[in-house]
């Protein structure tokens, strides 16, 4: 810690030098004073400069903000998948990226899509409510890198029929079924990924509004995402003494895959058109945004909070 106050305190002494200063002219000569960029020492500290890539305090220019990047992306199932939207953008901007599947028909997708980043891209399988399988998944991992920088958990299910009708009718497998996929995957996940987080990290978890407010026929999955966000603040506390920050997405509805199994879904969409400050909810492609920002060292300082993407929706009262 002292020699990081230390090395602060000699950067900031360095720029302080820069400071514009009056020019006085020498009494003794009678020639006019050099202009700052004509000095031999003003250039010399500008090339200096153009070199420093210290603590972040001067980020390198590069196109590819996450460039030379490892990601683990769990819960892409087709190409309107939010874990695709978010994969899609990560790897734009430079990520090595390894997949997880459930299922072979979900396999066949996965293998289709990212076929379109090339033939090495690693996919194996892992059902998250399976500590074997998650097991086997993070020792494949360690086949291809050594160190993980970014996870994208973006896991929920929960029965057809506990997302439709009264949420008092709630069984009670329907209630366990939707919080160990949706919620405690999070947590399994993380304990296997803090490991390969060797330089810190950033996990991203995707939640909804209904973990804050009642959205009739969400029922039990509001209620698991409401768990999801809570344990995102609990591993931020415990990762963050490593680097590791953990954060959620909580996106307006998207017309994705499991949208079309909440009963009342386009009633959804229509109340974001009516009420949100936007008139609209939001693009998979701004969801893919967010998920970028929270992976750069532009959200170094953010953990344990929830993003919302939804158009403003979150902020009305009425």
């Amino acid at each position: 810690m002292v020699k990081r106050d230390e090395d602060l305190a000699s950067n900031l002494k360095f720029f302080a030098s820069f400071a514009v200063k009056p020019l006085r002219p020498d009494p003794s000569r009678n020639s006019k004073p050099p202009h700052p960029k004509s000095s031999s020492s003003f250039l010399k500290k500008f090339s200096v400069l153009r070199s420093v890539r210290g603590a972040g305090m001067l980020p390198r220019m590069n196109c590819k903000s996450l460039e030379g990047k490892v990601g683990v992306v769990f819960g892409v199932a087709n190409k309107r998948s939010i874990a695709w939207a978010i994969a899609q953008a990560w790897a734009e901007q430079g990520v090595k990226l390894i997949f997880n599947y459930q299922g072979e028909r979900v396999k066949e997708n996965v293998e289709e899509l990212t076929a379109t980043f090339g033939d090495e891209v690693p996919i194996y399988p892992c059902d998250v409510t399976s500590d074997v399988e998650i097991d086997a998944f993070f020792q494949n991992v360690r086949k291809h890198t050594p160190r993980v920088d970014l996870l994208l958990h973006s896991v929920a299910y929960a029965p057809r029929e506990a997302l439709e009708g009264r949420f008092l009718s709630t069984s009670r497998e329907a209630y366990r079924m939707a919080h160990d996929i949706s919620a405690y995957s999070l947590i399994a996940l993380a304990q296997r990924v803090e490991p390969l987080m060797t330089h810190g990290g950033s996990i991203v978890a995707m939640s909804y509004y209904g973990a804050e407010k009642v959205i009739p026929n969400y029922n039990i999955m509001g209620v698991a995402k409401a768990s999801l966000e809570a344990s995102t603040r609990y591993l931020a506390w415990d990762m963050g003494k490593k680097s590791i920050r953990v954060n959620c997405i909580s996106a307006g509805p998207v017309q994705t895959l499991a949208a079309r199994g909440i009963a009342g879904f386009g009633q959804m969409i229509k109340q974001y058109e009516e009420r949100a400050p936007l008139g609209r909810s939001c693009s998979l492609e701004e969801i893919g945004a967010a998920g970028v920002f929270l992976a750069s060292d532009g959200a170094a300082s953010i953990t344990g909070q929830v993003l919302y993407v939804d158009g403003g929706y979150q902020i009305m009262g009425m």
